[in-house]
This record gives structure tokens, C-alpha cells and sequence, in this order.
């Protein structure tokens, strides 16, 4: 009877006392879990302040906006508009828009291509589904609160000149205009 009840203490003391002494393994995942959060939550630290030294869009157009207010190229876009040329309409684009904060969004776009004298229909025809195929890349890339503001605007418009540019070889886009333009 003196044995069980010594079994009995014995187990009762190993109850009791093995849940305060725990595994090196535990201790080690436990340690090695913390470094691991703290590692991650530094690293997302440091993206967002990297993030946030970045210029946006606003910063980007105001700059654009202040280097085309002086005088030199003022007297550029006067030359330019002495050289206009014929007005080539697009037919409706119709994207997504690039996920925002909101609602999956699209835009409905209309635009009409200005070009100086030298550009040839001909090359425009040729080249229309490149242009219309960049056109819609640039569009897809966009946020919806990048394309709501006046300056979002312009610089698209901005893209979509150099991106349209870029594909002709007589002539060049003078200017774009939106006939229209509606974002859902």
C-alpha cells in the first residue's frame, strides 16, 4: 500500500510539475517564431517608408506642369500648334481599370488624335492596332483616383502621346482630345 501511494504522489508531483518545465524544441520554435515576426514586421517597415519617398502622381504632373509653364517651351507649343495637322478619331475603348481601394472599375474613352503636317494616313491605318493596343495597356495599368483628377488626365494624355509616338515614323501627335470619357 506504502508503494501506491508513493506511484500516486509520484504521478500526482509529475502532473503537476512536468507543466511547468517545457521542451527545449518548444522553447527554440517559440524564439525562432519571434524573430521570424519581428524580421517580417521590419521589412514591411522599411517598404512603406521606401513607398512613401516616392513621388506620386501629383508631385509627377505639378513638376511636368511647372517645366511646361516657361517661356521655352511656351514659344514649342506655339510652333507646334502653327503645324497642326488632321484630326484622327479612335473608336471607343472600353477597359478595366487597374484595382484600386474600391469596386472593380472601367473606363469608356473616346478620343481624337491631332497630328502635325508631316504624318500620312496611310501610316496611321497601318499602325493602328499597335497604337490602339498601347493605348489600351496604359489604360489598364490606371487607377481610378489617378484618371478622376484634371492632372491625371493630362498626364495620360501625356503617355498616350510619347506611347503613340513612338510607333510612327512620318509625323507625329501634336495633341489628344476626349470626346468622351466616363468612368463606372
Amino acid at each position: 500500500m506504502a508503494e501506491e501511494n508513493e506511484k500516486e504522489i509520484k504521478s500526482d508531483g509529475a502532473k503537476v510539475g512536468g507543466g511547468a518545465k517545457s521542451s527545449p524544441l518548444v522553447v527554440l520554435l517559440i524564439v525562432l517564431n519571434c524573430a521570424t515576426l519581428g524580421f517580417v514586421g521590419f521589412q514591411q517597415y522599411q517598404f512603406m517608408k521606401k513607398s512613401s519617398e516616392e513621388p506620386n502622381i501629383r508631385d509627377v504632373v505639378s513638376q511636368m506642369m511647372d517645366e511646361r509653364g516657361s517661356e521655352d517651351s511656351q514659344s514649342e507649343l506655339i510652333k507646334e500648334k502653327k503645324e497642326e495637322g488632321s484630326l484622327l478619331p479612335l473608336e471607343n475603348f472600353t477597359v478595366n481599370l487597374a484595382q484600386g481601394t474600391g469596386p472593380r472599375r472601367y473606363l469608356r474613352m473616346k478620343t481624337v488624335l491631332q497630328f502635325n503636317k508631316d504624318a500620312k494616313d496611310e501610316e496611321f491605318q497601318a499602325r493602328k492596332p499597335q497604337i490602339r493596343d498601347a493605348i489600351i495597356s496604359i489604360l489598364n495599368s490606371k487607377k481610378p483616383e489617378d484618371l478622376l483628377q484634371r492632372e491625371g488626365k493630362l498626364f495620360l494624355k501625356e503617355e498616350i502621346k510619347n506611347a503613340v509616338n513612338s510607333f510612327l515614323i512620318n509625323g507625329a501627335v501634336v495633341d489628344i482630345y476626349y470626346v468622351s470619357f466616363q468612368i463606372n
